[in-house]
């Protein structure tokens, strides 16, 4: 077995020797898009906005962008994806859609429907092997490319409706992996099958000894627990002393900085962490070099991006996109501007709205970071407070206090006729002073937001803090049926679910009485 983790590695360090003729960025996209717009001419959606049209015009990139307008997933789903819910064939990509992506829904509709075609299945089996390739710059160790691959996403028991399937993107994938990659993958077909989480978790911690992994996958809150019920069942002090060989943790849908030093702590020697960019619509790139805090888009893979500049002109105080917002192609973004990710894709979105607001970190590189969601941020008098402010200042007061929060979200609301924050945080540990929380947040928040820091000499009247057990938030997901290692808590809370949120503490509160 260990000559075919040498032979792999060995591979892939000769394909890097090579020289490939490779294309501009710009090139690229324009290629992607040109048989984006080829293929879908004839569906309902490239016959009412002209795609052929669009084809044979001289400047066809302008034309496609004057055309088609701005969409987000209750316009996409109102106007065009509901037909295909209803079996309708050759609506906005051309074939019937045999699976449903379900989305946690955390900025739009309680539960959003994405199509899931055969070309974008491709497509992200695609980047996974781009993916592959770029591991020889991370020094893994030969012998990890032989081992299992576990991967907590959701369950691959997806609900027949009719003519189509639903399920969690992670269990679509599962279910549609090549055979020749159901030996590495864990924990296999049977347990990955069952739909209760709970079950599946028992049943990966009972059976974690019998199986030798060298990578694991998926949201860092959901693994976390995963890895300390291993290690408590199993009396021992870290995860190496069960997976010796673990040498890789691939990550995403959620930043990881605030979870890095409680990880660290689960470990017996150092690992690779590598970040991924995924959604139900798609996978669109990954970290590519150690040591460098981006995630590389792949251009070539069946996505077409524009970016919306994320600001007042485009925006409204809700995150709504104003009517003909200003977009720039790849060639044509600058760093450290926060842009809204565009897609029109190989599953029939088409100027789509995704909700991710990025930065780019290397222009040349095209790699990005992801700083927040068009939904997720808090500007009740100009602050402008981000999911990228959030992190940091939890990550300072993990730092300073020497606590792991495990989960965080914040409101806003009215106090003393102006605003106030309201943050609820997360932890297991004990008495935590929720004052000096708050002077950290606060603190922080002001050095890396100036906005933030005007309006707290102004509008911005309070900042309260409320200390929970981390239990509270895996419950509250619990009962509203997003448990599970694909669902994340949101961060911001706003009109019906924070109601809902401030509900279901209050009746939290009661019970405990």
């Amino acid at each position: 077995m260990a000559i075919i983790g040498n032979l792999i590695s060995r591979s892939l360090r000769i394909r890097k020797q090579f020289t490939f003729k490779l294309g501009t960025p710009r090139q690229y996209q324009l290629q992607v898009l040109r048989r984006l717009v080829e293929k879908a001419k004839h569906t309902q959606f490239g016959e009412h906005y002209g795609y052929e049209q669009i084809l044979n015009s001289p400047n066809w990139v302008s034309q496609f962008r004057q055309k088609v307008p701005v969409h987000n997933y209750n316009k996409m789903h109102s106007e065009w994806w509901y037909k295909c819910q209803e079996g309708v064939a050759n609506v906005s990509w051309p074939e019937k859609i045999k699976y449903f992506a379900l989305s946690s829904g955390t900025s739009e509709s309680a539960s959003k429907h994405i199509p899931v075609t055969k070309d974008m299945l491709r497509t992200v089996k695609k980047v996974g092997v781009k993916q592959l390739y770029s591991m020889v710059n991370f020094n893994v160790p030969p012998k990890s490319f032989e081992k299992g691959i576990l991967m907590l996403g959701g369950t691959t028991s997806l609900f027949e409706k009719g003519d189509y399937y639903e399920g969690d993107m992670s269990g679509i994938q599962a279910k549609n992996i090549p055979k020749w990659f159901r030996r590495f993958y864990k924990p296999g077909g049977n347990i990955s099958k069952k739909p209760n989480w709970e079950q599946r978790i028992k049943l990966i911690v009972r059976k974690a000894p019998q199986w030798d992994v060298g990578t694991v996958c998926g949201v860092p809150a959901w693994v976390q627990i995963v890895l300390e019920e291993i290690i408590r069942y199993h009396n021992v002090k870290n995860i190496h002393e069960i997976w010796p060989n673990l040498a890789i943790y691939i990550h995403g849908g959620v930043s990881f900085e605030p979870y890095r030093e409680s990880f660290q702590k689960l470990l017996g020697k150092p690992i690779n962490f590598i970040e991924t960019y995924m959604a139900s619509e798609g996978s669109f790139g990954f970290q590519a070099r150690p040591g460098v805090k981006g995630i590389k888009l792949v251009l070539n893979a069946g996505i077409f991006y524009e970016f919306i500049p994320f600001n007042e002109e485009n925006f409204d105080a809700d995150g709504e996109v104003k009517p003909n917002p200003k977009s720039y192609m790849i060639h044509e973004v600058v760093e450290d501007v926060e842009y809204a990710v565009m897609l029109s894709t190989c599953a029939g979105a088409w100027r789509y709205l995704i909700g991710d607001v990025v930065k780019f970190t290397s222009v040349k590189e095209h790699e990005i970071t992801i700083v927040g969601r068009t939904k997720q941020f808090l500007s009740l008098a100009g602050e402008h407070m981000s999911i990228d402010n959030m992190n940091k200042a939890i990550d300072i007061v993990q730092k300073k206090l020497g606590i792991n929060i495990r989960e965080f979200t914040v409101a806003g609301l009215p106090y003393e006729n102006l605003f106030a924050h309201r943050w609820y945080i997360g932890t297991d540990a004990v008495d935590v002073d929720a004052n000096k929380v708050r002077e950290i947040i606060d603190q922080t928040i002001c050095e890396v937001n100036d906005d933030y820091a005007v309006e707290r000499t102004s509008a911005l009247k309070e900042i309260f803090v409320e200390i929970l057990p981390t239990q509270v938030f895996l419950d509250y997901l619990r009962c509203k049926g997003k448990e599970g290692a694909m669902n994340k808590f949101p961060r911001v809370l706003k009109g019906e679910k924070l109601k809902d949120w401030e509900q279901f503490l209050t009746t939290k509160v009661a019970v405990k009485a």
